[in-house]
């Protein structure tokens, strides 16, 4: 299993985990009760699925072993996927870019923030 794995955000979502610390999840991850997660060979075609023509993305690399409640479960075509049990600290945050899906589902990035987030903010 990867060490890190991916969160796409919308940037309202990023703001909202960069000012408060914490992400309790987005509106599909509080409808499953966990935070989706995708290992790296995942996230193109979850982007692809999931967010094809949008351009208001966030693409998060996190530390797993920064997580609490971890679990790899079967998902897409028996694929395991990283599920997060508990809400996603942005001391976990290893790095960010900015993303947009084309309407074909390839993802098109910017290129790598230098720092991966801002302190908090209160």
């Amino acid at each position: 299993m990867s060490p890190a794995a991916y969160k796409i955000l919308t940037r309202g979502e990023w703001e909202s985990l960069n000012a408060e610390g914490t992400f309790a999840g987005a509106p599909i991850d509080l409808a499953d009760g966990y935070i989706h997660l995708s290992a790296p060979d995942q996230v193109a075609e979850t982007a692809a699925k999931h967010f094809a023509g949008r351009d208001d993305l966030v693409l998060v690399e996190v530390d797993l072993a920064k997580l609490q409640g971890v679990k790899w479960e079967p998902s897409r075509g028996g694929q395991l996927f990283p599920h997060v049990y508990g809400p996603l600290p942005l001391s976990a945050v290893l790095r960010t870019e900015a993303l947009q899906v084309g309407a074909d589902g390839n993802m098109l990035t910017a290129p790598p923030s230098p720092v991966a987030a801002e302190p908090p903010r209160k």
